[in-house]
């Protein structure tokens, strides 16, 4: 029951931010996915997570009908977690100085070092990435169809396919792979790291993982991306333990 019951506060705490992220959406643009680039990735990405379409319908209608009156703005934090890991965290915040205070909070109290803006921005690349399920097309489909659209690279796993392109041509290939394909389950604009640290030690893992769930469980917090590279067998042995 307990664990049923966490489980629950988790995807009722990813369902609000899904919100929150279309509501945005609508507010700064046309109410229609259609026409409207960042609505219709948000709207991907609640689907993804099979946000019931009630709630998405709901969020949409909260920015069109002026009920939400809370003026978001969208800041990023930067820093090092424990293992030296490079950390972005891309907060929605109608009260910069709350979330300041509760990522710097994170941060001090998991082993991190908050930093100033861009302080390691440097090891990642700011790019378009859109992510299909493994079953949507084979490896070398996904790669000629993705190349012909304008991607730069793809990496097909078992996971699924990630195509990453040029920030300012992800509409243009996400439609273009649409086409063929449907519809991608995540399309967005996100830090891909240049070079990845390595993190084998137990220990460190396991507050790696601790910090970046208490900055993921912050409602503010949309996104957190980070450069670690941890062995498959070890995040398996600890998902079982």
């Amino acid at each position: 029951m307990f664990r049923k019951g966490a489980q629950d506060l988790k995807r009722a705490k990813m369902f609000a931010k899904l919100a929150k992220e279309i509501t945005v959406a609508a507010k700064t643009g046309l109410p229609q996915p259609d026409m409207n680039p960042r609505l219709r990735a948000a709207i991907l990405a609640a689907r993804a997570q099979n946000m019931p379409k009630d709630n998405i319908e709901r969020a949409i209608k909260r920015a069109t009908s002026g009920a939400d009156t809370a003026s978001y703005e969208e800041v990023r934090y930067e820093g090092y977690g424990p293992g030296n890991v490079a950390v972005i965290v891309e907060a929605l915040t109608d009260n910069r100085n709350r979330t300041a205070a509760d990522v710097r909070t994170a941060f001090n109290k998991n082993g991190g070092t908050l930093g100033e803006t861009n302080s390691v921005a440097f090891n990642f690349d700011r790019v378009g990435a859109i992510h299909y399920a493994a079953a949507a097309a084979s490896a070398d489909d996904m790669l000629e169809a993705a190349i012909e659209a304008g991607a730069n690279d793809v990496e097909s796993e078992p996971g699924g396919h990630d195509i990453y392109c040029a920030v300012e041509d992800l509409n243009t290939v996400r439609d273009a792979l649409e086409r063929r394909f449907g519809d991608a389950e995540t399309a967005r604009l996100d830090w891909k790291p240049q070079v990845t640290v390595p993190v084998t030690d137990e220990e460190t893992v396991q507050a790696l993982m601790k910090f970046l769930d208490a900055l993921e469980d912050n409602d503010d917090v949309q996104r957190v991306s980070a450069n670690f590279d941890i062995p498959d067998t070890m995040m398996e042995r600890l998902g079982s333990s």
